[in-house]
C-alpha cells in the first residue's frame, strides 16, 4: 500500500494516510460554518425591524464559531497537520485540510466575524433590511470558513465563488445610491474573472496531479512534480490572487465600497479581500515551480504598495484613506508571495487584518478625537540633514538588531523585505530628528525604531516556526530574483525618502499639481470605470 506522509520529514506525523482509504479525524472544523449558515438563513428570514431572533440566533452563531476555532487548534498543536475524509464522491464534497495556515484563518475569520456581527447588530438597529442584512454577512464568513478549511479543490472552488456572491448582497444593501451600485458591479465583473482563472487553475492542477485532494497536491509539487502544467496553474492562479486582492488597476472597487455600512467595511477583511494571499500561500508548493509567475507578483504587488500608500496620503476622508491603505497593503502582501515569504505574508495577512478591521469599525470615534485635539505648535518639519540621519540610524538599528537575531542566517529575501520595513521606520525618524522637534518626540521615535525591529525579527522566527513543514522554505534566489530584490529595495527607499522630504516641497506648485493626480489616484479607476461602462449605471436596481 502506498501512503502519502503529511507534514515536515523531520517530524513524526500525527499519522499516515493511505491513499483510497483516508485516516478518520474530528470534522469538528465544520461547525463553524455550519452555525454561521444557519444564523445565515434565520436572518434571511427575518422581516420588520429588529428581528430579534435572528439578531440572536446571528450572534449565537458567531459565538460558537469562535469556540469552535479554539477547540479545533488544539490536535493542530498537539498532532500536526491532517485532514478529514472526503464527504462526497468522485473528489467532490466536503473536507478539511487542517493545518497551522487553515488553523490560523479559522481563527482569525471567526474572530474578526464575531467583532463585525456583533457592532452591525448596533449599527443597523432600526434598520428596515437588518434582518437580510445579518443573514448575508453570516453566509459571507461561512463561506471564507469553508474556503479556508477547504481540503479539496472542488469545494475551495465553491466556497470562493459563494463568498464573493454573498458580499455583493452586502454591497448593494443601499440599492438606490448609484456610487454603491457601481462599486458593487465593478466588483461582480472582476470577481468572474478572478472565479474563471481559479476554476481554469483548479481543472489544470486536478488533471496534472489526477486527484483534487489538496494535500497529495502540495505533496506531489513539492517534490517537484508539475512541469508546465504547474506554471500555467500558478499563472491562473497568480490572476485570481492579484483580482481578489483589489490590485492595480482592478482596484477602484476597493475605494467606492464606503457607500456600503461600515460593517462591511470591517468584513471585508475577515477573509475576504484577503482571500488572494490565503490561495497564494495555501499553494505555495506549486508557486514555487513557476519562478517568473513570483516575479510579476513582485511587481504587480510592489507597484500597488507604492502606488496606494502614495495616493492614501492626498485623501481627506478618514474611510477613504484606509481603503487606499488596504490596497496598499494587500499589494504588499502579494509582494512577499512574490518573494517566495509565505510565513511573512501570513503573519502580514493576519496582523492587517486585525488591526484594519478595527480601524474601519472605530473610524468615526477617532474622527471626533483627532477633531478635539489642539495642536501644540508648528509641525516639525525635517531638512536634508534630518532625513539622511534618520535612515543611517535605522540602517545601523537594523543591521545591529538583526545580527543579534541571526541575520547572517536569513534569506536575501528576508533581509531585503526588512530592509524595506525599516524605510517606514526611517520616515518616522525623521520627523523626531527635525530641528524643532522636542525631544520627547525623538526619544519616542528613536525607541518605536528599535521596537518595531525587534518585532519584525522575532515575529518573522515565530512565523516561520509555527508554519514549519507546512509552508516551503524561501528558496537561494536566481538572476532574476536578485535583480528584482535590487529593484524592490531601490523603488520603496526612494519612495520613503521623497515622503520623508516632501514637506519641504509641499507649497511648491508642482507639489500641489501632483497632489491633486495622487489624490484622483493618477485616474486609473476612471480609465476602468470607461472600460466597464461603469459610468452607464442607472437609477433602476
Amino acid at each position: 500500500m502506498n501512503f502519502l506522509w503529511v507534514g515536515h520529514p523531520d517530524t513524526k506525523p500525527s499519522h499516515r494516510i493511505a491513499q483510497g482509504n483516508p485516516v478518520p479525524v474530528t470534522l469538528l472544523p465544520l461547525l463553524a460554518p455550519a452555525v454561521l449558515t444557519i444564523g445565515g438563513v434565520s436572518g434571511l428570514l427575518g422581516r420588520g425591524r429588529r428581528p430579534r431572533l435572528c439578531l440572536g440566533l446571528a450572534q449565537a452563531a458567531a459565538v460558537a464559531a469562535v469556540l469552535v476555532a479554539l477547540m479545533s487548534i488544539v490536535p493542530v498543536v498537539l498532532h500536526g497537520a491532517d485532514e478529514s475524509p472526503l464527504l462526497g464522491t468522485g473528489g467532490i464534497g466536503l473536507s478539511i485540510r487542517l493545518d497551522a495556515v487553515s488553523a490560523t484563518m479559522l481563527l482569525l475569520v471567526a474572530f474578526v466575524g464575531w467583532i463585525v456581527v456583533r457592532y452591525a447588530a448596533t449599527y443597523l438597529d432600526g434598520e428596515a433590511r437588518q434582518g437580510a442584512f445579518m443573514g448575508w454577512l453570516c453566509l459571507t464568513l461561512a463561506s471564507v470558513l469553508l474556503l479556508v478549511l477547504a481540503g479539496n479543490l472542488v469545494q475551495l472552488v465553491v466556497a470562493w465563488v459563494a463568498s464573493s456572491l454573498s458580499l455583493h448582497r452586502l454591497l448593494l444593501f443601499y440599492p438606490d445610491r448609484v456610487a454603491a451600485r457601481r462599486a458593487a458591479r465593478k466588483k461582480f465583473v472582476v470577481a468572474r474573472i478572478g472565479d474563471v482563472a481559479l476554476v481554469g487553475a483548479t481543472a489544470i492542477l486536478a488533471f496534472a496531479y489526477g486527484t483534487t485532494d489538496i494535500a497529495a497536491i502540495l505533496g506531489a509539487a513539492r517534490t517537484g512534480v508539475g512541469d508546465g502544467y504547474a506554471l500555467a496553474a500558478a499563472a491562473l492562479l497568480a490572476v485570481a490572487a492579484v483580482l481578489k486582492s483589489a490590485q492595480f488597476p482592478t482596484h477602484g472597487w476597493l475605494t467606492e465600497v464606503m457607500e456600503t455600512p461600515t460593517p462591511v467595511s470591517a468584513l471585508l477583511h475577515a477573509g475576504v479581500i484577503t482571500a488572494g494571499g490565503f490561495l497564494l500561500i495555501r499553494f505555495a508548493d506549486v508557486m514555487l515551480l513557476a519562478p517568473s509567475v513570483l516575479a510579476a507578483l513582485v511587481m504587480i504587488g510592489g507597484f500597488t504598495a507604492i502606488f496606494g500608500g502614495l495616493v492614501m496620503l492626498t485623501q481627506p476622508a478618514v474611510k477613504t484613506s484606509l481603503a487606499w491603505s488596504t490596497v496598499a497593503q494587500m499589494g504588499f502582501m502579494v509582494l512577499e508571495c512574490g518573494l517566495a515569504l509565505f510565513p511573512l505574508a501570513l503573519l502580514h495577512l493576519v496582523a492587517h487584518s486585525l488591526y484594519k478591521a478595527h480601524a474601519f469599525l472605530a473610524s468615526g470615534g477617532a474622527v471626533d478625537t483627532v477633531a478635539a485635539i489642539r495642536r501644540p505648535g508648528p509641525v516639525a518639519i525635517p531638512r536634508v540633514g534630518a532625513v539622511a540621519r534618520a535612515f543611517l540610524s535605522a540602517l545601523t538599528i537594523y543591521v545591529a538588531v538583526g545580527f543579534a537575531f541571526g541575520l547572517q542566517h536569513k534569506s536575501p529575501q528576508a533581509i531585503a523585505l526588512g530592509a524595506i520595513l525599516i524605510f517606514g521606520v526611517a520616515y518616522l525618524l525623521a520627523q523626531g530628528f527635525a530641528d524643532s522637534a522636542p525631544k520627547a518626540l525623538t526619544r519616542r521615535t528613536a525607541f518605536s525604531a528599535v521596537a518595531a525591529t525587534i518585532s519584525y525579527f522575532a515575529l518573522h522566527g515565530l512565523a516561520g516556526w509555527l508554519t514549519a513543514g507546512v509552508l516551503p522554505a524561501t528558496p537561494a534566489p536566481g538572476p532574476l530574483e536578485w535583480a528584482l530584490i535590487v529593484l524592490a529595495v531601490t523603488s520603496f527607499g526612494l519612495v520613503a525618502v521623497v515622503q520623508a522630504m516632501f514637506p519641504l516641497w509641499a507649497y511648491h506648485p508642482a507639489a500641489a499639481g501632483l497632489r491633486v493626480h495622487l489624490s484622483n489616484g493618477f485616474y486609473a479607476n476612471a480609465v476602468f470605470d470607461r472600460l466597464l461602462r461603469g459610468w452607464s449605471v442607472h437609477n433602476a436596481s
